[in-house]
């Protein structure tokens, strides 16, 4: 089975969030799993810059808005990864500094309409080897806003293909204006209710719902959701239409990458079932402080570290935590250490807990692969009070980390985490701590008791080893994605 797999970003070439992830651990899993993969991005000037050696494999061409775009298809070589990548290089839409969608400054770049719906063009191109490079997909999978054109465009192909698109989060639609749409030259019959109209424009992720055989999303919780006037976004309606060709499948991580037992990034490394795991988790803990600039007696400090990795935005439920963190300081003696970027209030408001409680409070605006895992390492608990979140990373690498995670009950968080009582402990059943309410008081409530079941030893120890014993690799999930790629073959 020949399987075209595209997203706008991937893990470690370029990356803004957890699809970059994805795209990188699930197409290696399908080709383990033996399926023939290639995968497709944009040929950003960032991953260009990365890419060492290269060959031109075709040439595409067809109309933009205002000219005519040439497309040099590029194949990337010795790029130690398992699944060949295609790069669709259209320097005059993609040759810019800032990140896949937005300025230096942090404003979305005006043109991005023609940007993803030219490389949509590009993907669908590939797919029928329209570009003379000897392959054609069998199976094209699409990710997100940004490719949600592509099953749009295959639909006018005579050849059949399977067209699976997959929603990462449905609070970006990839939504566009009527004088967007003219200037895209897309066919006319799709400005209509029943294709891609959205409310006086149009949404390329719609697109993507509308004309796909098979919708899939990122948890069985969070496909349920959406499907909710609260999660919907003004999708639920022809989502509850398509309910019997919606699945939820759950995310993997990369257990290579994400590995405890051998992570480059920190000093001590543990496994499953140790003996010493809570010791060698607080030497970690003991480096992650110093890397933050904490002092020999603040390192040694015995008190917990609760940890915090993501965007500063609301979604991620940090009005929630900055309503928590104060009255954690006065109540326990917990620390945090908060590692991501984002609004600039959030960050601002951060930075003054930060600077008010310098010895308790630990601030990293920004992002860093090798911090997040010695956070991930080094913390004891793990903070994810998202109001929602379709299936979320973070968790499972804490899980994988001996981190027991604190979650608000949503989404893929709802679907992997636990909560812990001495009971579901003992039972081997409880790896966390579950909230349900999304009000400071609910997350505060839930890190006291999780702080309590920490202070009680051996329980702690069977409490992080049975976090540590979840399967959350991709090898369940790849299966299930193949076994639906087949329902669609003739």
């Amino acid at each position: 089975m020949k399987v075209l797999f595209t997203a706008s970003e991937m893990y470690p070439l370029i990356k803004t969030g957890g699809l970059a992830d994805v795209a990188y651990s699930l197409p290696r899993a399908l080709a383990q799993a033996g399926a023939d993969v290639k995968i497709v991005l944009p040929a950003y000037h960032e991953l260009l810059k990365k890419v060492e050696s290269f060959r031109i494999i075709g040439w595409l061409q067809f109309e933009g808005v205002s000219q005519a775009h040439k497309a040099r298809i590029i194949e990337v070589q010795d790029s130690g990864y398992d699944v060949p990548i295609w790069l669709v290089d259209i320097p005059q839409l993609f040759c810019r500094p800032g990140n896949p969608y937005s300025s230096p400054e942090g404003y979305d770049w005006p043109d991005n309409a023609e940007r993803y719906a030219s490389f949509s063009r590009a993907v669908a191109a590939l797919a029928i080897d329209a570009a003379g490079t000897g392959w054609a997909a069998d199976v094209v999978h699409s990710n997100d806003w940004q490719t949600g054109l592509v099953p749009a465009f295959l639909s006018q192909e005579k050849r059949a293909l399977t067209k699976i698109f997959t929603i990462h989060n449905l609070a970006y639609g990839g939504h566009y204006s009527h004088e967007e749409f003219n200037q895209l030259k897309l066919p006319w019959e799709w400005w209509s209710h029943e294709a891609m109209e959205f409310y006086n424009g149009f949404s390329m992720l719609k697109a993507g719902i509308v004309f796909s055989d098979h919708v899939t999303t990122v948890s069985p919780t969070y496909a349920r959701e959406i499907c909710t006037p609260e999660y919907g976004y003004g999708f639920e309606g022809l989502l509850r239409s398509r309910q019997h060709k919606l699945t939820g499948i759950l995310n993997g991580i990369d257990t290579d990458d994400w590995d405890p037992s051998s992570d480059p990034h920190i000093p001590v490394h543990y496994s499953a079932g140790q003996k010493d795991v809570v010791a060698s988790k607080r030497k970690n803990r003991q480096a992650l402080l110093k890397a933050l600039g904490a002092n020999s007696r603040q390192q040694r400090n015995a008190a917990p570290v609760l940890g915090f990795i993501g965007r500063l935005v609301e979604q991620k439920g940090i009005d929630l935590l900055l309503h928590a963190i104060p009255r954690l300081l006065k109540e326990t003696n917990a620390r945090f250490v908060v590692l991501g970027s984002g609004q600039n209030d959030y960050e601002q408001r951060l930075a003054a807990l930060a600077e008010q409680s310098p010895d308790r409070v630990y601030l990293h605006i920004g992002y860093s692969e090798a911090l997040a895992h010695l956070v991930e390492a080094g913390a004891d608990l793990f903070l994810m009070p998202s109001r929602f979140e379709p299936c979320g990373l973070n968790q499972l690498y804490s899980l994988r980390y001996g981190t027991p995670p604190v979650v608000h009950q949503t989404g893929g968080l709802a679907d992997t985490v636990s909560h812990a009582t001495e009971q579901t402990i003992l039972e081997g059943s409880g790896n966390g701590f579950v909230f349900e309410d999304q009000h400071p008081d609910a997350l505060v409530n839930a890190i006291v008791e999780a702080l309590a079941l920490r202070s009680r030893q051996k329980l702690w120890k069977q409490l992080v080893n049975n976090a540590m014993q979840e399967e959350n690799d991709w090898s369940g999930s790849a299966r299930q994605y193949l076994e639906l790629y087949k329902q669609y073959q003739p």
